[in-house]
């Protein structure tokens, strides 16, 4: 048994009144002796031991009324054996995601997992309360009819969503929904993938139904990469295809097919090109339909132009200088005006490459060059390394020696690469900033060999004129913005303004493309995570167990699902009953008290 209100229970002290009295009662008598008293006394002392019953009784009655009152007002609740359920808090997580779009034994597993869902909401009372949680993390609640009918609407998501998080956030509505009993019960597909080898416990019961049949083939294309990123005109386009046997695909741009093959038993397809049109296009690799049809198609953008102008001044250094000989060399950049690679004491004009200067006298006049150039950037103390690099390509480059950077005024900027937890690369329109010289004496980066393929997404991505960079996320994953983005252009060609340091992507898949202004000047690429193909299943039971021994189980059957959602061994209330207890007590104390009162007269 349970109590929802404890502390009524101290009404219960107020039985020792009853108690005080019956033991304090004395018998007050004056002893008269008349005749007809002696007849008085023996009908007396006949029914003495009656008498004494009764008090007890009405006693006992008494106390046991004032008893039953202060437990009910304490709104107790007890697992009683009977049928039905109590009132019960249940949650659904249902499993949406991109995996259960695909079509076995010509129905859809979101349709299977639908039935399930509904095959739960129809055991439901009016004292429940029930909600729906989708992988998207949406929240449907109030009446089973209304959440019957969300789960109706629910369709498949162009990617992954979180399960996890959905658990989560499930949890926290049953264990505040207040009522006896509350579980959270997962209706999912069973995708590996989903569901990490270690999740976090949550607060309420887990109930998890996958099914136990095998999950159908699938062919897929889960990566495309265009190289180099910015096509002057001729590229190579590479893709990754998931496939158990042969399977042909055609690439298409703007329309257009690029190019078509086959692929033996999946693998990376390869296939060189100059497409005619220039500026920024979206393109598509794609397989013949099968089984789950949103990973048969996979989007890509690119750029086709001219190959950006840049030149390297000699304080920049030898190694900068190097680069952009190599990438002419090799038709990816033309060696003119356009961008400049040089130090910050050096800089007159936009888009530019800045590198820290690398003598430290000349730190004041790099600075006032930074702010003749509106940059809100300055070079501050010089520091010694090393220090660990991270970010935009650069994971494990070190530096030796490199200056803070500190940021003047409120405009955007982007911070690309840190040193330990400090910005080493900043980056806003039209201007690249490094806290360091291009020099092995202050970085080892000009020795790596992501060097040059940095040098040159740093110009063909953020500053020649027509080309930005490729984003590539899943559906409705948050999105840092590029400080010199304005708008993103949608499939449709509306424009949706973009402000703050972040936005949300789409959750349709395709190609977006960021606005500089009027002008496209990169791309958001919104495809599904690679790993949603792999429709590899593990068992409800393995699912629970990832919980960490929490109170979770897993099933495989419906109807032993619905059984165990609904279970009949929930705390119920017996409210009720107490009263009805009490009031036939007081029945009885009435009774009694009169039957005495009648026999004294």
């Amino acid at each position: 048994m349970s109590l929802l209100a404890p502390l009524a229970l101290l009404l219960g002290l107020t039985a020792a009144v009853p108690l005080w009295l019956h033991l304090r009662r004395r018998k007050v008598e004056m002893r008269i002796d008349f005749p007809a008293v002696r007849y008085l006394l023996r009908a007396e002392q006949e029914h003495a031991r009656e008498l004494k019953v009764r008090n007890v009784l009405l006693m006992v009655l008494r106390v046991a009324i004032v008893l039953l009152i202060a437990l009910a007002a304490s709104r107790p609740l007890a697992r009683l054996g009977v049928t039905g359920h109590g009132p019960t808090g249940l949650v659904v997580v249902l499993d949406n995601s991109m995996s259960t779009g695909a079509v076995a034994d010509g129905r859809s597993v979101l349709a299977a997992l639908q039935g399930v869902a509904h095959e739960l909401l129809a055991r439901a009372r009016s004292s429940d309360r029930v909600w729906l949680v989708t992988a998207d993390g949406a929240v449907i609640g109030g009446a089973a009819s209304n959440v019957a009918a969300a789960v109706d609407r629910a369709v498949p998501l162009a990617g992954a969503g979180d399960l996890a998080a959905a658990v989560r956030t499930a949890a926290a509505l049953a264990s505040g929904a207040a009522l006896p009993s509350s579980r959270v019960v997962v209706v999912t597909d069973g995708q590996a993938s989903a569901w990490p080898a270690q999740l976090a416990a949550p607060s309420a019961p887990v109930l998890v139904y996958a099914p136990s049949t095998p999950p159908p083939a699938n062919r897929a294309v889960t990566r495309v990469v265009t190289d180099p990123p910015h096509w002057a005109p001729r590229g190579v386009l590479r893709a990754s295809v998931l496939a158990k046997s042969s399977v042909t695909w055609r690439a298409a741009l703007g329309g257009m097919t690029l190019a078509r093959g086959t692929v033996a038993g999946g693998g990376t397809i390869e296939a060189g090109a100059a497409p005619a049109a220039h500026g920024w296009t979206a393109g598509v690799v794609e397989l013949p339909p099968d089984e789950l049809r949103a990973d048969d198609v996979r989007p890509f953008a690119l750029h086709v132009g001219p190959a950006p102008a840049a030149h390297a001044d000699a304080a920049s250094g030898a190694f900068a200088r190097t680069a952009i000989a190599a990438l002419a060399a090799d038709g990816r950049v033309r060696e003119g005006g356009g961008v400049a690679l040089t130090s910050a004491e050096n800089v007159n004009a936009l888009p530019a490459l800045i590198t820290a200067p690398s003598d430290p006298a000349r730190v004041a006049l790099a600075n006032r060059a930074l702010e003749r150039a509106r940059i809100p950037w300055r070079f501050g103390e010089r520091r010694a390394g090393p220090v660990q690099l991270h970010g935009d390509g650069l994971d494990g480059a070190t530096a030796q020696r490199f200056y803070t950077l500190q940021r003047q005024g409120d405009a955007l900027s982007d911070t690309l690469v840190k040193a330990g937890a400090e910005p080493a690369i900043v980056a806003g329109d039209g201007w690249v900033v490094t806290a360091f010289s291009l020099d092995p004496a202050d970085t080892d980066i000009p020795l790596r060999a992501a060097f040059l393929p940095w040098i040159e997404r740093t110009i063909t991505r953020r500053l020649a004129a027509d080309a930005g960079p490729v984003i590539e996320v899943a559906p409705l994953a948050w999105v840092a913005r590029p400080s010199w983005a304005t708008g993103l252009e949608g499939t449709d060609g509306t424009v949706q303004s973009l402000q703050g340091a972040r936005f949300r992507a789409p959750a349709t898949t395709g190609v977006y493309f960021l606005r500089r202004g009027a002008e496209r000047a990169g791309a958001v690429v919104v495809a599904p995570e690679s790993a949603e193909s792999v429709l590899d299943r593990v068992s409800a039971a393995a699912i629970a167990a990832r919980f960490g021994g929490r109170d979770a189980s897993g099933v495989d059957d419906a109807a032993r699902l619905t059984a165990a959602a609904w279970s009949d061994t929930s705390p119920r209330p017996i409210l009720a009953g107490l009263v009805l207890g009490a009031l036939l007590l007081l029945a009885a104390e009435t009774w009694v008290s009169r039957r005495d009162d009648a026999d004294a007269a």
